[in-house]
């Protein structure tokens, strides 16, 4: 399936009509603010700055004596940062400094005077040397020299700026800075729909990578990002269907063997009680090896129950420290000390069956691995929307890099671990199902200098109406 508008056909679009906005803006400007009936273009403030410059030279001229012209228009000059100098109606210089004027200047300044046109305005460029040639009439009527004559001030300079007389490169920056920021407003819906739709595929691969494969992104674009959107939620589809599945067969795996497991069991009983002594030492094994395996399908019974929902789940306010507790009596042993700091007044949003199952595998898992080297802790905080639980061990930790892989099913840190030092690989999968059924989540962390903390964010919840005592869970073995 291909894209109906492809993202490099927006990107250029819009930019070429970013451009074309550009170029129009520019135009009306140039025909708003410029003239295109003298030699070169005057903006109408440039023609108000060279009238204003060659009325302040005249009126300076005429309140000075004739033998101080020079000086004059030398102070000009220096001022103004190029050439200044009047010229007769034959192109020779009367007065001033400038060098003298190339065929051209000269020439347009004899057809002002053929053409009798006493208002001229004239911006050159000549070459070998590079130079720039502002012509301006001056009133005859002010300029007293050897009675009335066409004289044309002419200013000769080094850059098109004319020492910011014609050219005021303060608009120019404007305008610039004008175009960039309508460049920005004009692009940012765009990269605004791109990057929120970029933004919100990213979260969507990660709530996906995290398990929750329910979770969709919009797809109504009609470009790439659209496609992509659209692949995403389908990968999230199929791998919902997979993963339940997979649940699915787990659990009636298990629940098939329970009825053919409990007549093993039973049969194994009778088989001990008429045993002698000799037989009664591989009766009891086998027992034993039972019991394992009846574990073993109660796991994954709790798995494919947590890990499945639905109508079974119950989410309702739950009173924390009576379920910690509950969890404590289940798992605690002589060889372990288990600390609990859960403030009275926590009250959580979960399954209280799930809770404690939940409670109960982080405890177990933590007296497994570090019951021998400190005391076991389980802590509650109050966050602004939610309540963390924290279950702390000083054991031996898991490596950083297995660290993501601990909640999977049937993962073990060690590979050559057995049921007696690495258990089935469950435990902490199921922890991760009851959490995430209860529509919370669960990290693990390595402590500094050892051991192991797994923290458990559950939404808090407030207690409207007196709840039932939680009631023990049924053994899973």
């Amino acid at each position: 399936m291909r894209a109906r508008f492809p993202l490099y056909a927006k990107i250029l679009g819009w930019f070429f009509l970013n451009l074309l906005v550009l170029i129009f803006v520019f135009l009306l400007l140039v025909n708003a603010q410029f003239r295109f009936d003298l030699g070169w273009v005057f903006a109408t403030a440039a023609r108000e700055r060279v009238n204003a410059m060659r009325d302040l030279v005249v009126s300076e001229l005429n309140n000075t004596p004739p033998d101080e012209w020079d000086g004059v228009l030398d102070s000009f000059s220096d001022a103004y940062k190029f050439q200044l100098a009047l010229f007769d109606e034959n192109g020779e210089r009367l007065i001033g400094a400038a060098d003298p004027l190339p065929p051209e200047v000269r020439l347009r300044v004899i057809q002002s005077v053929t053409e009798k046109d006493h208002n001229v305005e004239a911006f050159l460029r000549t070459t070998n040397p590079s130079r720039y040639w502002l012509l301006v009439s001056a009133d005859p009527d002010n300029i007293q020299a050897g009675g009335p004559m066409h004289v044309v001030l002419v200013a000769e300079a080094n850059s098109v700026t004319a020492g910011g007389l014609i050219v005021d490169l303060r608009l120019w920056w404007q305008l610039a800075l004008g175009s960039a920021l309508f460049s920005v407003i004009f692009w940012l819906p765009l990269l605004r729909g791109m990057t929120r739709s970029i933004g919100q595929m990213t979260d969507a691969t990660k709530q996906i990578a995290e398990g929750r494969f329910d979770v969709r992104v919009p797809a109504n674009r009609s470009d790439e990002l659209g496609l992509l959107a659209e692949a995403i939620n389908q990968m999230g589809l199929r791998l919902d269907g997979f993963v339940k599945g997979q649940n699915r067969f787990l659990g009636d795996v298990a629940h098939e063997l329970c009825s053919p497991l409990s007549r093993l069991q039973m049969a194994l009983g009778i088989i001990e009680q008429r045993a002698d002594s000799r037989q009664k030492l591989y009766a009891a094994l086998a027992i034993e090896k039972a019991s394992q395996i009846s574990e073993l399908v109660n796991q994954l019974l709790t798995f494919s129950k947590a890990s499945f929902g639905g109508p079974t789940i119950h989410i309702q306010p739950v009173p924390l420290l009576p379920a910690v507790e509950e969890a404590i009596q289940l798992e605690k042993t002589d060889s372990a000390v288990i600390d609990s700091i859960i403030p009275a007044d926590i009250i959580v949003s979960a399954d209280p069956e799930l809770l404690i199952r939940a409670l109960s595998n982080l405890l177990r898992n933590a007296i497994r691995y570090g019951a021998e080297s400190g005391p076991i802790r389980i802590l509650a905080a109050r966050r602004p929307d939610h309540i963390l639980i924290t279950v702390t061990d000083s054991g031996p930790g898991v490596p950083e890099a297995e660290l993501p892989k601990i909640f999977d099913a049937f993962y073990r840190v060690d590979a050559s671990r057995n049921r007696q030092t690495g258990g089935s690989g469950l435990g902490l999968a199921i922890v991760k199902s009851c959490v995430d059924s209860c529509n919370g989540s669960i990290i693990a962390e390595n402590r500094f200098p050892h051991g192991l903390a797994i923290h458990v964010t559950l939404p808090a919840a407030v207690l409207d109406t007196p709840q039932a005592p939680l009631q023990p869970l049924a053994a899973e073995s």
